[in-house]
């Protein structure tokens, strides 16, 4: 088998709200998109992030009505601090403030208009030097 892309798909209720929302504040561009779905890429990412409509009848019968909960988009970052100042001068509310783990992860969340939360992820805490 050989993997030529990678893509994470969302069952979101407002796909537009979940795609400005990603484009606005963390640089992905819409890469495709159509009645109740977007497909959001950036270069850097390693990944597609999909939303669909959810009730969209072209999801199988046992997935139209599920939600994105309990999914988090996790984003490596060089300068967690930056994206922090950066997000809250744009006035997206911090949902997780910055915690730093025994194990060094340190992290923030967002969580996006559908729920869907955003996690930015650096491994620069003290444990993991």
């Amino acid at each position: 088998m050989k993997i030529t892309a990678s893509a994470v798909s969302l069952n979101v209720e407002d796909v537009a709200a979940s795609g400005t929302f990603l484009s606005s504040h963390f640089g992905f561009r819409q890469e495709m998109a159509a009645d109740g779905f977007v497909s959001l890429t950036r270069e850097d990412a390693g990944m597609n992030v999909i939303f669909l409509r959810r009730g969209l009848s072209s999801l199988p019968d046992d997935q139209r009505d599920d939600h994105a909960d309990g999914v988090i988009l996790a984003f490596v970052v060089d300068d967690l601090e930056a994206e922090l100042a950066r997000l809250t001068a744009e006035g997206v509310a911090i949902t997780m403030p910055l915690r730093e783990e025994p194990w060094g992860e340190r992290a923030f969340q967002v969580t996006d208009p559908n729920g869907v939360i955003v996690q930015l992820v650096d491994w620069n805490g003290s444990a993991g030097k």
